[in-house]
């Protein structure tokens, strides 16, 4: 009888890729991927150490699952992955023993002999951080395209040499590494050959992208959308997290040039006040970040622009938060990530000791939110009476809809005679609720690409 195993992710689109590379793995190891933990003979959680109180909220998970059994009436076997594993390693194994495995982000081609040493009655643990994981993998299966499967993730670049000073991605998956070119090409053909039309390239800091190009030299991340543009049947493109500083002039000429790259970026500044951005250790002034989006905004000035914020970071006072504001209403922002910040243990930050006040952040949070909320319903209403092609990507929630994305990342709603799912439309945008839009397909339409 074929084991079953089933894989829970947290947090990150990183984590989303990963869970497919590690379905690959299991698949290999002779399991099959299943939706639901019930009946499973392996659980692997799957962990995001970024949000806040992430550790606890994986130990509650598996307290739930002390009992677990799978369909043959044994135990299931429970696997830790991803940043929390890397972050707790064999604290993991020894606040639950009930866990048989861990493995770090970096270590996943370890699964099958992690299980084998697992099921012979060890408790391995596996979180190295010197070896490149893709070089090891099992190669990505091709996957079928689902009603959900005419978008796809690709990582591209993993770790992060940057060391902000509240962040623990350095510590969980290393320093930068980038994959061959070569490597990114035979993986986006298969998921095109699959049906997807769209690919979000991934990388913790997915602009500093340097990978092997095949002749002795490295590409950059706007070598490789180039090189990608050129996929037949791959219709858009975008990439994400991106530092302002790996922000190059190529990459920026690439939104203007490169029809398949779409027009959204998401660029965190964390910050509008330059004495925080130092002790943040972000390496970039506002200013230096406002200039920047005013280059990107010319050379593509439909951009759709995204972020992140922190508040609340120790020692920030009241006239850094009121800089923080002043820089969302300069550069303005279609969406936006806002989080009161709360201390990485082992990062910089956590130890210092002008934290502030959890009341204080909150409302500063608040206030923050309120405004990027706002900004995101104008820039959404600003859509209202256009027409955008739409990527139809699944069934609504009523029978007779669709769900596709605009351009600019929203949510687009049709009626369900609008086209097929993986075809783009072109949509005349009548009304912007919440989050999403609502459109018409003019009479007499035809597919956008």
């Amino acid at each position: 009888m074929e084991k079953r195993a089933f894989i829970k992710s947290y947090g990150c689109q990183m984590n989303v890729y990963d869970a497919t590379r590690m379905a690959d793995q299991l698949r290999a190891a002779g399991y099959a991927v299943v939706e639901e933990a019930e009946g499973a003979d392996l659980v692997l959680l799957n962990t995001c150490h970024i949000r806040e109180k992430a550790a606890e909220k994986v130990y509650s998970e598996l307290g739930r699952l002390k009992g677990a059994v799978g369909a043959s009436g044994a135990p299931t076997m429970i696997g830790v992955a991803g940043c929390v594993a890397q972050a707790e390693g064999e604290e993991i194994i020894r606040r639950q023993p009930r866990v048989d495995f861990v493995v770090g982000p970096q270590a996943y081609h370890h699964l099958p002999d992690l299980i084998a040493k697992a099921g012979a009655g060890a408790k391995p643990v596996a979180t190295e951080l010197d070896e490149d994981k893709f070089e090891h993998l099992a190669k990505p299966q091709r996957r079928a395209v689902t009603a959900r499967g005419v978008t796809a993730f690709l990582t591209v670049q993993e770790g992060c040499d940057k060391f902000c000073a509240f962040c623990v991605v350095p510590y969980t998956r290393g320093a930068e590494v980038s994959r061959p070119v070569a490597d990114v090409m035979d993986e986006a053909a298969q998921l095109v050959d699959a049906g997807v039309r769209e690919i979000t390239l991934l990388g913790q800091n997915v602009n500093a992208y340097h990978g092997a190009d095949g002749r002795g030299g490295t590409a950059s991340l706007a070598d490789l959308v180039g090189r990608l543009s050129q996929l037949g049947g791959l219709a858009r493109i975008r990439f994400t997290t991106s530092h302002p500083n790996d922000m190059g002039e190529d990459l920026i000429a690439a939104h203007r040039d490169e029809p398949k790259l779409m027009p959204y970026l998401h660029l965190p500044v964390q910050a509008g006040s330059d004495r925080i951005l130092k002790a943040m250790n972000r390496k970039h002034t506002a200013e230096a970040y406002v200039e920047l989006i005013g280059r990107i905004r010319a050379a593509r000035p439909d951009l759709a622009l995204s972020g992140d914020f922190i508040v609340g970071f120790p020692g920030e006072r009241d006239e850094d938060f009121e800089a923080t504001m002043t820089l969302v209403r300069d550069v303005t922002y279609a969406s936006a990530y806002s989080f009161k910040y709360s201390p990485r243990p082992g990062t910089p930050a956590a130890g210092r000791e002008d934290q502030v006040p959890a009341d204080v952040a909150s409302e500063r949070l608040q206030r923050l939110q309120a405004l990027l909320t706002a900004q995101q319903k104008a820039f959404n209403q600003s859509i209202v009476g256009r027409t955008v092609p739409v990527l139809i990507e699944k069934p609504g929630r009523r029978s007779d809809q669709l769900v596709g994305r605009s351009p600019y990342l929203q949510p687009v709603h049709v009626a369900a005679s609008a086209g097929g799912i993986g075809e783009i439309v072109d949509v005349s945008i009548t009304s912007a609720e919440g989050n999403s839009l609502f459109g018409e397909v003019p009479a007499g339409r035809s597919a956008a690409a």
